[in-house]
């Protein structure tokens, strides 16, 4: 009997190699090394409502021309997009008043949006003018990491900040995000990342949580730990400042276009052991998320075990630039 069962676990074992190494042998045959950053001629352009013509956006490859590009992605955000706008360019513009070399723009990226979106925004657009306020309108949905990506190229800041649409992080806390980047990073051509970060209110966010959500997050931050990400403890706070420099080598890398992609960013940011500070930011919850708890952190953490998986078997590759920085 008992050798019996050593011969099945023996079959077992190799059924389980074999399944692995087929495995692998799929995801490098099937599985592009670098990421294939697909636009539409339509999306490479941009309204200006004064003029009622579209022009074509700048290259993240361009050298900047000015200091902050806020990044805003979003998709069917009508309802909850014009309070975050509100205080974000309230913000940036009293910062122009007092500080007046800083410069700044908002491109707002819809993601194939179904709703008033992009009517929402270019309101904002009509209102400061085209070279303070942009709206970028993806043909299709391509989800919020693809989203911030085309954003991020098409940006013209030394800084570049990712915000998210509902408004849960107030806008002020940009200036402490500025400072711990500026600490890493003196200028745009040096690497740094700034992370926004709700840890602080952990605790605090689990007396008001039900016992699933708490396991769920817990759950989730241990396979974070365990396949990605180890030097952060909040990776999907949507609220993170890069400089130019590390923008190009993040985003031309980034394979992941849906909620996982801020995982993955930090991941790359690990691998290529660039300078990253994390700072505690305030945080509101909002009503209207998208997410479904159980559901969208399954997939979260499937995709989490298959970036892993992928980087660590050689399918997915860093195509971070190697051009010198101009």
């Amino acid at each position: 009997m008992l050798a019996l069962l050593l011969q099945l676990c023996g079959y077992l074992l190799g059924l389980t190699v074999l399944a692995a190494f087929l495995t692998i042998i799929v995801l490098l045959y099937k599985t592009q090394p670098y990421p294939n950053i697909k636009r539409y001629k339509d999306e490479k352009f941009y309204l200006d409502p004064d003029t009622i013509k579209t022009i074509a956006f700048p290259s993240l490859d361009d050298p900047p021309t000015l200091e902050l590009s806020v990044i805003v992605p979003a998709y069917n955000e009508q309802q909850r997009l014009p309070a975050m706008l509100d205080e974000c360019m309230a913000f940036l513009a009293q910062k122009s008043q007092q500080q007046p070399d800083f410069s700044y723009e908002v491109i707002v990226v819809s993601d194939g949006s179904s709703d008033a979106t992009v009517s929402v925004a270019l309101k904002y657009s009509k209102i400061h003018g085209a070279d303070k306020f942009r709206v970028l309108e993806l043909v299709e949905n391509r989800g919020k990491g693809g989203a911030v990506r085309l954003g991020m190229l098409s940006a013209r800041g030394r800084q570049l900040l990712f915000a998210d649409a509902d408004g849960a992080t107030k806008f002020a806390d940009y200036d402490k995000l500025a400072e711990a980047l500026s600490s890493l990073a003196p200028e745009w051509r040096h690497d740094g990342i700034a992370i926004g970060s709700r840890a602080h209110l952990e605790d605090e966010s689990i007396a008001t949580r039900s016992f699933l959500r708490t396991i769920l997050m817990h759950g989730f931050h241990t396979l974070v730990w365990i396949f990605a990400v180890r030097s952060v403890r909040d990776t999907q706070c949507g609220f993170k400042l890069f400089t130019r420099a590390t923008a190009r080598k993040l985003f031309n890398s980034l394979h992941v276009q849906r909620w996982a992609f801020d995982v993955e960013l930090l991941y790359l940011a690990e691998r290529l052991q660039l300078p990253m500070s994390e700072v505690a930011v305030r945080w509101t919850e909002i009503e209207g998320s998208k997410l479904s708890p159980f559901w969208s952190w399954l997939q979260m953490g499937i995709d989490l075990f298959m970036i892993w998986l992928r980087y660590m078997v050689g399918a997915w590759r860093v195509a971070a630039s190697q051009k010198k920085e101009n």
